[in-house]
């Protein structure tokens, strides 16, 4: 039994977020049919390509020609995935209201690669014009000022889960309404959802950071060897341990560093691990990710997987990104062709029941889901925060010194909105008895604690089941709950450095670089959002609920996912740089006279159009025969265009190549993004007055489901703020709630 059995998806997308988001779906169970048009799909060069279509099958039909067909495939399907910009979606005729309308039981999930309206909406997927126009990629930390580009495609495998999320979500509502929804997850929600910080009026930019980390304790350093570890001691305590056991003082951060780079260059990396995780101290060494998947965390928990492939041999990848014990997924096939028979199959007409009637104003997905979020920092907290985007009734509960993240407003607004909070001691008797109470009446718990703390404070899934056969328990870590790190400490940083994201960024034989959004972190919370809206699927099928299992080590092979996919005679991957300005000279960022602008030429065509608009057309001719789609990032040719930019501004040097054709668009700082008319026509931002901290602007949200409004009910809570209201809905009478106050159990004392 799987969470998606008998669900059909007709896979139409191009690129690898909506690839990747319909193999979600088929890892757990979907019936994946994946439509290619005539030719051959756009994708299929790239590496990654074989690793996120493993459990589908593939037919071959032309949407435009065979419109017949595709109608039929569009009536046998449950779930149709598309990942067009907004101009192709219009000319293939699949506009979201029309197709539910016509087929009330479809789930219509489209991913645009960037929004769905607006200047820059139709351009071609490519992550780094994206994380150019939200002003992410002047958010990295960089020795420069410049805009830093991501090796790694973070953004798109973010889309892929959040679109799959949000499927999953739609059809949990179907189960009870009868009727699909159509469900649209942007590039920018994805970028809203893993780094769009919150920004307060008024308030002077945010420091940009370092490429090396945020602090003393928190950074890189290298060790006797040359080899580089990552000291992770985000929190004062884990930094107070370092110190001590290093015998320094501490003090001036810049002394700090410099007495602790002084002391770990005096003895081989290895040597530092083991001291370092002998005092239960977050460090992670920075390895490589070609070493990833043969890795003892990966190997013991099961996380890597591989296939053989008719002409490729064996193919190695990463597994699963969640574990659900009742209800596994699996990674059982490559991608094959369907036979005939096959796609008649999926063709075939559907048992059909009445759906109810299509209401005005339908809730979102998951409204009347009751969460209650024990998380602390990012990963646990953000998973909530997804779910609470998606509609579910989310209680924040914490301890009377309260999340660990609260005195960094803007993060604590940013990784929970849209719940509600409750001040509960789980280690008072009374208050772990009230816990209890609240989960006869919940549907789901979340945690990010360490392997074996749910069970010390007698809340782990067997007691949780005990009392709720139907509660589903989701726990994220950092390690896995299998292997010889798995009751270490540890944060996203830590595996940011083993999981070789960090080298990958700093290229072959330069310096590692620290990833400043936190990767793993927001990874780990959409991979535990798709994996709650998959138990709760499940749940539908077997009436029961089960223990959900994320980690960080698991999302750091998801989310290098393409990367890690590995095969004899594949092409390598492209290598970041110190300050990576991009990947090749026709596919990086470059300077004009005021600001930056992202380049991301693909053809021979696009490359003669950039050659005639800065009036260089030699080029085409040195650099003929595609030469010039293979020159590197800092040769000849890079730095011609970097000259013949510099002399033009910014949004002139831009109108003037993409009206020639050239796909280009601009990289924005943060206070020009927040200012950008594209961003705000897309609805990436919100803007809210809250009572405490005044203005902000933060992102609206993760998913829109078309006929529900978008956005978060409301901001972050106050510790214990909405106790009686929270404790009331669960059947607590106000007599008791009175005596648990008094005794400690909940804090701050109920208003009355």
């Amino acid at each position: 039994m799987t969470p998606f059995d008998g669900i059909r998806v007709l896979d139409c997308a191009q690129n690898l977020a909506g690839q990747m988001a319909a193999m979600l779906l088929a890892d757990f169970g979907a019936e994946v049919l994946k439509l290619d048009p005539p030719g051959g799909d756009a994708a299929r060069r790239r590496p990654g390509y074989v690793a996120w279509n493993r459990n589908k099958r593939r037919a071959t039909l032309d949407q435009v020609a065979d419109r017949a067909g595709f109608e039929a495939l569009l009536d046998g399907a449950d779930v149709a995935v598309f990942d067009q910009g907004p101009t192709r979606f219009a000319e293939l005729g699949l506009d979201s209201r029309e197709l539910t309308a016509t087929r009330p039981q479809l789930t219509h999930l489209w991913l645009p690669p960037y929004g769905v309206a607006g200047r820059w909406s139709d351009l071609p997927a490519h992550h780094a014009t994206l994380t150019g126009l939200t002003g992410t990629a002047f958010r990295q930390g960089a020795y420069a000022d410049q805009p830093v580009w991501h090796a790694t495609p973070l953004v798109h495998y973010a889309q892929a889960v959040l679109g799959a999320s949000a499927a999953g979500a739609a059809l949990l509502q179907r189960t009870h309404t009868g009727r699909g929804r159509a469900a649209v997850v942007t590039g920018l929600n994805a970028m809203a959802q893993i780094h769009c910080p919150v920004v307060f009026a008024g308030a002077p930019p945010a420091p940009r950071g370092a490429p090396f980390g945020t602090s003393p304790g928190h950074r890189l350093y290298r060790c006797g060897d040359g080899q580089w570890l990552f000291l992770g001691c985000l929190l004062p305590p884990f930094y107070r341990k370092a110190l001590s056991a290093l015998g320094l003082a501490g003090g001036d951060p810049a002394e700090a560093t410099a007495a602790i780079q002084a002391r770990l260059g005096t003895e081989p990396r290895d040597h530092w691990v083991s001291f370092f995780r002998a005092h239960d101290v977050p460090v992670g060494l920075v390895g490589r990710r070609e070493d990833w998947l043969d890795s003892e965390i990966i190997q013991a928990n099961e996380l890597a997987a591989a296939l053989v492939d008719p002409a490729l041999g064996r193919v190695r990848m990463a597994g699963l990104g969640a574990r659900l014990e009742a209800t596994p997924g699996s990674v059982r096939h490559l991608m094959q062709d369907a036979t005939g028979d096959e796609v008649r199959a999926f063709a075939a007409p559907r048992p059909t029941r009445t759906p109810a009637p299509a209401p005005t104003d339908p809730a979102k997905p998951l409204a009347g889901v009751r969460v209650l979020d024990l998380g602390t920092l990012i990963a646990g907290p953000h998973a909530a925060t997804i779910l609470a985007n998606f509609g579910a009734d989310v209680v924040k509960i914490e301890p009377a010194e309260g999340d660990s993240l609260r005195p960094t407003t803007g993060l604590f607004i940013n990784y929970n909105r849209g719940k509600r909070g409750l001040g509960l001691d789980l280690k008072h008797p009374e208050g772990r008895q009230l816990f209890l109470d609240l989960a006869r009446r919940a549907d789901v718990v979340i945690d990010n604690f360490r392997p074996g703390v749910r069970e010390r404070l007698g809340i782990d899934y067997a007691t949780l089941r005990a009392i709720n056969p139907r509660i589903i328990s989701c726990s994220s870590n950092t390690y896995g709950a299998r292997g010889v790190d798995a009751r270490l400490p540890g944060f996203d940083s830590v595996l940011q450095a083993r999981s070789g994201l960090m080298a990958a960024q700093g290229g072959q034989g330069g310096e590692p670089v620290y990833h400043v959004m936190p990767v793993n972190d927001v990874a780990t919370a959409a991979l535990t959002g798709f994996a709650i809206v998959a138990a709760l699927n499940a749940r539908e099928i077997t009436g029961e609920g089960q223990n959900l299992e994320t980690s960080l080590a698991a999302s750091s092979a998801t989310y290098q996912f393409g990367e890690l996919a590995w095969f004899e005679g594949r092409a390598p991957n492209p290598e970041g740089a110190r300050d990576c300005l991009g990947f090749s000279a026709l596919d990086r960022y470059y300077a004009c006279q005021n600001g930056w602008l992202t380049l991301a030429i693909v053809d021979a065509a696009q490359f003669e159009a950039l050659a005639r608009v800065l009036g260089r057309e030699d080029w085409t001719n040195r650099f003929a025969g595609g030469a010039a789609l293979a020159e590197p990032r800092d040769g000849a040719l890079a730095k011609e265009i970097e000259g013949s930019l510099a002399a033009l501004g910014r949004d002139e040097a831009v109108d003037r190549l993409s009206t020639a054709g050239v796909p280009v668009a601009p990289v924005l700082r943060d206070e020009e993004a927040h200012r950008d008319t594209f961003l705000h026509e897309n609805g990436y931002f919100e803007r809210h007055t809250d009572p405490r901290v005044g203005e902000l602007t933060a992102s609206r949200g993760f998913a829109e489901f078309v006929g529900s409004p978008a956005g978060f009910q409301r901001l972050q809570p106050g510790l214990g703020e909405h106790n009686r209201e929270v404790l009331a809905e669960y059947g607590v009478d106000a007599a008791r709630i009175t005596a648990l106050a008094e005794d400690g159990a909940i804090f701050p004392p109920p208003a009355v």
